[in-house]
């Protein structure tokens, strides 16, 4: 190989790596909104007074 076929492959390498690294980014940054979401909808979902008195009748 060439210097120009070396370096025409070591560019479309960078261009790659860049873009997996930018589909990862964006897969991170969904799953952390996904997360975000879970939790905000476990906490609403709590309902501390529920189960805190118990009537009993004999």
């Amino acid at each position: 190989m060439d210097i120009g076929q070396i370096s025409l492959a070591n560019s479309q390498a960078n261009t790659m790596t860049s873009v997996g690294i930018a589909v990862l980014s964006m897969s991170m940054d969904t799953i952390e909104t996904l997360g975000d979401e879970m939790v905000k909808m476990m906490e609403q979902s709590v309902n501390p007074h529920i189960g805190g008195n118990i009537d009993v009748s004999v």
